[in-house]
């Protein structure tokens, strides 16, 4: 199972939980987190690859309760939801520019409005960080990545493949073609 799928089948429908909180149709949300899931996830990975990256990775993965997005989808709705998920970015991204300028590409592809998508990302960022504990937490990638070897690497790799074809290079690829065209 991909992010996206883990995503689509949390407890308590996220993408309607965030439907409803937004005012837009589902459709709508879940094209909305296929687009946002490539930039989060290539910032985990880049993150990852830095010195002590893999370690932060754990460590936020098992001291942040971001699974609990998608255990109980309500839990988008407090209000720790968005601060929580703004940390994510500012650590996976660095900067708010980041956000913004993923907020305004997303926008032309979707007709919502950058505000709007700059409201969704960090709860989406949240619900990414989610996926990755549960996915993580079913295959044994927790364990591996704590021994830091190039098996736990590439079971990250697939794990972040956000399309879900096998390779994680085109999400890339066409991550860096968005962000130069």
């Amino acid at each position: 199972m991909n992010l996206m799928e883990a995503i689509l089948n949390g407890g308590g429908s996220p993408v309607s939980t965030l439907a409803k909180k937004f005012g837009i149709d589902e459709d709508t949300v879940t094209n909305v987190v296929k687009q946002y899931i490539p930039a989060l996830t290539n910032g985990v990975k880049r993150n990852v690859s830095q010195p002590g990256g893999l370690d932060s990775l754990l460590e936020a993965l098992n001291g942040g309760n971001h699974d609990r997005y998608l255990d109980d989808a309500t839990a988008l709705e407090a209000d720790d939801a968005v601060d929580d998920g703004n940390g994510i970015l500012g650590h996976l991204f660095g900067s708010k520019k980041t956000s913004r300028e993923l907020a305004k590409r997303t926008a032309k592809t979707t007709g919502l409005g950058a505000g709007i998508l700059k409201q969704m990302l960090p709860l989406i960022a949240g619900l990414v960080m989610g996926a990755l504990k549960k996915q993580g937490g079913n295959s044994g990638l927790l364990d591996q990545l704590s021994g830091s070897s190039s098996s736990a690497l590439g079971s990250l790799t697939s794990l972040l493949d956000a399309d879900g074809d096998g390779s994680p290079i085109d999400d890339l690829l066409g991550f860096a073609k968005k962000l130069f065209k």
